[in-house]
């Protein structure tokens, strides 16, 4: 038990505590601003809060390293068979099937939600068993990595969630980015994609390309809403009774996909670049955590694979609220209000720390024990 309590007390030791008090700031605002727009969402978030902070713990202390050969696989496969029983067995909102709803508890399920953790888990395992040579992976492996990637790419796709799949997408190979692919095969891929855009186009789905051309052509309603929100809060922002955008409903889901405009006319210029600068810090400091573990695979993976999937969310959602991209439904990453996207993030940060903490450990055995690989003596 004594021994037990002094490993305790040495593993919070490794925590970056620095990473989770980043996020601290971006939950105040968020709050703040969604209190303002509706209290009952409020309180609705307030219950997120404290699920999604459960869920941190209890995947902060989850022997990943011990598990992960037998998980991560079973997770990604389990994960898979999701996402193709949606097609079968899912239920349809809005015109799109994208959930699982629980027999006898009316809850729904968005495996999509879900399969990004997989993926960025299954990515960490194979490249931590097959670590890149010194000028990247070849070509085999790069297919291989791909399929992990690509498979529930085009199930997500299919349901239609074109703006998920993207995610998924661009997070993945955002991985393979960073842990190190032949320079080759990237100019290749880009080649292909330069050439094979307009035969792209021509496979998307009505709506989409309707889309594309309002980003293209006249602004959307829920755009021009959105420049008119962002524009009159000018650089210091205006009081709440002023907010007649978001007050009066004029602009359209103001606590989720188009929070970042309501920002702007309550805090102004002052508080989207506070708000940006608190997401690039964040991001600038999960990729300080990727290089400075460059040996440990699964590190590299989850904390590279955090900092492009807040990267991505962050980008798009902000073009698209400000017309320069398309409206693709992506929320601003743990700031639009919305609780499965909280608990995907809580999931990750607290296996991104469990890694952290063990990086010394080489295993766990059943006593609860561990030994140390480490030159230092404690």
């Amino acid at each position: 038990m004594n021994l037990w309590f002094k490993f305790d007390k040495r593993i919070f030791k490794y925590f970056s505590y620095t990473l989770m008090l980043q996020v601290i700031p971006i939950f105040i605002i968020s709050s703040f601003l969604v209190n303002e727009i509706n209290s009952y969402l409020f309180h609705k978030q307030m219950i997120y809060y404290f699920i999604a902070s459960i869920v941190f713990v209890i995947s902060a202390f989850i022997p990943w390293r011990r598990i992960v050969w037998w998980f991560v696989p079973l997770f990604y496969v389990g994960n898979l068979l999701l996402l193709f029983a949606v097609e079968f067995i899912g239920k349809s909102i809005l015109g799109a099937k994208r959930w699982i709803e629980i027999p006898g508890l009316g809850i729904t399920l968005q495996p999509s939600e879900f399969i990004k953790v997989s993926v960025i888990m299954m990515l960490g395992y194979l490249i931590g068993r097959t670590p890149p040579p010194k000028d990247g992976y070849g070509i085999f492996q790069f297919i291989k990595l791909s399929l992990v990637i690509i498979i529930p790419f085009l199930l997500i796709a299919k349901e239609p969630d074109l703006g998920t799949a993207l995610v998924l997408l661009i997070t993945g190979y955002g991985v393979l980015f960073v842990v190190g692919i032949n320079w080759r095969i990237w100019t290749t891929i880009v080649l292909v994609l330069g050439l094979t855009a307009p035969l792209l186009y021509g496979q998307l789905k009505p709506y989409q390309k309707k889309r594309v051309s309002d980003f293209i052509g006249k602004p959307s309603y829920h755009v021009r809403q959105a420049l008119i929100a962002i524009g009159s809060g000018g650089l210091d922002g205006k009081s709440k009774e002023n907010s007649t955008q978001t007050q009066l409903k004029f602009l359209p889901v103001s606590s989720t996909d188009f929070i970042f405009a309501y920002l702007g006319e309550r805090l102004g210029f002052k508080g989207m670049i506070l708000v940006i600068s608190l997401y690039v810090l964040l991001i600038f400091n999960l990729l300080y955590i990727s290089a400075k573990y460059s040996n440990d695979y699964l590190i590299k993976a989850f904390a590279s694979g955090l900092a492009f999937l807040i990267f991505v969310y962050m980008g798009v959602n902000i073009y698209m609220v400000i017309g320069m991209a398309p409206v693709v439904g992506l929320p601003l990453p743990m700031f639009s209000h919305g609780g499965t996207s909280f608990i995907i993030f809580a999931v990750i940060f607290g296996i991104l720390q469990n890694l952290l903490a063990f990086k010394d450990y080489s295993r766990y055995n059943s006593d609860s024990k561990v030994t140390m690989r480490t030159n230092n003596q404690y």
